[in-house]
This record gives structure tokens, C-alpha cells and sequence, in this order.
């Protein structure tokens, strides 16, 4: 059994709908990042970087103790590898999924998500970070849209990079974004959405996501330094 510590954002619906396209049943356990849940010290011991998502794996290929894993690229990576699907074994297949699966880890994820803050929770309208994001991710899309021209996914069959990009790629309005400039990524957009799994693994907690309003919710979620984690030390007696 696997256990998905998850939220329903971006980055946990890539693991929910790679789940649900393998078909593998796991034990969902949420982590409210809204009131904080991602700074227990319980959590913390499984992904050390205080975000979702996170696994543990209690049954291993090797039969060991159980493998707990954070980060999302690197368990889409894990678990297409124990399954043996969505992510090739073919040496060149294998490395076009994962240049795009990091494009997103290192492009497409921060940028997106730095324009979904400065266009929707920023508590005042900065003008030069909703330019600076709204047009990197336009230059993004760019890429993708002139890539999808040739191709009908991003490493040419449905992978783990198409699942991985498609969660930030579906939010493109609030990313300010018009996706009819880009027609090769709506029709990729499109035809990953029609998929029964996609569908289902982002309905997973839907009715729980809001909108970041208050105070409270954005220190949580913007506010953190690495004092504001640390945990006090037992005092001596």
C-alpha cells in the first residue's frame, strides 16, 4: 500500500492522476496547507521541504523497509519506474521525458506559480511581478506550443511529463494567459482532459481547494522562514 500525502493543488494532482492511470490503490492522507499541516513534525520527517506532495511506499520492489519519497518530479520518477509504465525504458524516450518532466520542475511549476501569486494572493497589485511572470510563462507556452506542433504529446506517447505539466498548463487563465495563442497546446490540453483518469484523479479533494483571502492562510503559505520551522529544544533540568 502506498500512503499520498496530498492537497489538491498543481503538484498533488500530478501524483493523484498518475495514480489513478496506473490504477493502483493507496491510502490518501491530506495535509491542509491552509492551517499549517505541512509544518508538523511528523510530516516533516517524511518530506523535509514542508510541501506536498509526499508518499510512503510500505512495499518496496526490494522487499526492504518502507521508501518515502518528496518531491513530485522524483515520485513520478519512482513510480512509473515500479510500475512499468508512462515512463519508457528506451534510452532516448526515456530522456526526452525527463528533460520535459524537469522543464516543468524548474520552468513551467515556479514560474506559473509565481504569476498565480502575484496576479491572485499578493495583498497589493505589484506591477513588475505580474509583468515578470505573466510574460515568462507566455514564453513558456511558447516553447511548448511550438514542441506540440510536431508531436502529439511532449515526449511523443502520453507520459509522466504530460501529467506533470498538464495540471499548471489547465490553469492558464490565471496565469494570465490567452490559450487560443497557443493552439497545439490546447489541443494537448484538450486531449489530456478527456482522459477518465485525469478527470478523476483531479476531482480528488476538489471541494476542499479555496481561494488564498485571509491573513492567516498567507503567512502560513508565504510567510515562513527557516526560524518560523524550527522546533523548540527541550530545556534542561
Amino acid at each position: 500500500m502506498i500512503d499520498l500525502h496530498y492537497w489538491p493543488t498543481p503538484n498533488g494532482w500530478k501524483i493523484t492522476i498518475l495514480l489513478a492511470e496506473l490504477d493502483v490503490p493507496y491510502q490518501l492522507k491530506y495535509v491542509n496547507i491552509m492551517q499549517g499541516d505541512q509544518f508538523a513534525p511528523a510530516f516533516l520527517t517524511i518530506a523535509p521541504n514542508n510541501r506536498i506532495p509526499a508518499i510512503v511506499d510500505h512495499h518496496p520492489v526490494d522487499g526492504g523497509k518502507p521508501i518515502s519519497l518528496f518531491e513530485s518530479g522524483a515520485i513520478m520518477q519512482y513510480l512509473g519506474d515500479k510500475y512499468g509504465q508512462f515512463y519508457s525504458q528506451d534510452l532516448r524516450t526515456r530522456q526526452q521525458i525527463n528533460q520535459w518532466l524537469f522543464w516543468q520542475m524548474g520552468g513551467l511549476g515556479p514560474m506559473a506559480g509565481q504569476a498565480h501569486h502575484f496576479r491572485q494572493y499578493a495583498p497589493q497589485t505589484i506591477a513588475y511581478g505580474v509583468d515578470r511572470y505573466t510574460k515568462e510563462c507566455n514564453r513558456l507556452y511558447g516553447v511548448m506550443n511550438r514542441h506540440l506542433a510536431e508531436r502529439e504529446y511532449l515526449a511523443g506517447k502520453y507520459s509522466i511529463a504530460d501529467m506533470a505539466c498538464w495540471p499548471w498548463a489547465m490553469l492558464n487563465e490565471r496565469q494570465g494567459q490567452d490559450i487560443n495563442d497557443f493552439p497545439h497546446v490546447k489541443r494537448w490540453i484538450d486531449a489530456i482532459e478527456a482522459r477518465p483518469a485525469v478527470r478523476q484523479g483531479q476531482q480528488i479533494g476538489l471541494d476542499l481547494r479555496r481561494d488564498i483571502t485571509d491573513e492567516e492562510s498567507r503567512n502560513i503559505l508565504f510567510g515562513q522562514t527557516a526560524s518560523s520551522q524550527e522546533q523548540p529544544k527541550p530545556q534542561d533540568h
